[in-house]
């Protein structure tokens, strides 16, 4: 049986997907709670609240038309007021100037807590892994 709050965070994750796809970056950053702890794909190594709408407003702006954003196999755990989620995620978008689109898969792992009886994100961790064979280059080419 799914919790109420299981649900609710359900439906944060598809706003999220949805505010992606829309671009519309002040919706994805208000998903966050203001003391916000992020480990993103791109640097830096840690980004603290409060997050920035205008530097991913930039990043939108990379791109040459809307991304496309899916979450698969998102497992939810809920407690009473704090909780975690982890699911694959792909992005696909065509960088301005460039010939062809890219299609990425990664790892994200979010830790949400319960902020005036709304869920917020507190922690989110995206990964892509790399080859251990020496070259230590990114896997981008896995698929789920």
């Amino acid at each position: 049986m799914t919790s109420q709050d299981e649900t609710r965070i359900r439906q944060l994750s598809a706003r999220l997907r949805e505010a992606m796809v829309a671009g519309d970056a002040d919706a994805v950053v208000g998903q966050y709670a203001p003391e916000m702890v992020k480990y993103d794909l791109a640097p830096p190594l840690r980004n603290v609240a409060p997050l920035d709408a205008g530097a991913l407003k930039t990043w939108f702006a990379g791109f040459d038309g809307a991304v496309d954003y899916e979450i698969k196999d998102l497992d939810v755990v809920a407690g009473a007021d704090v909780a975690y989620t982890h699911s694959l995620h792909r992005l696909s978008a065509t960088p301005v100037g460039s010939p062809q689109r890219f299609d990425l898969w990664f790892r994200v792992t979010t830790c949400l807590r319960k902020v005036d009886g709304d869920w917020r994100v507190t922690h989110e961790h995206s990964s892509t892994p790399f080859h251990m064979d020496g070259s230590f280059q990114a896997a981008i080419d896995l698929r789920p």
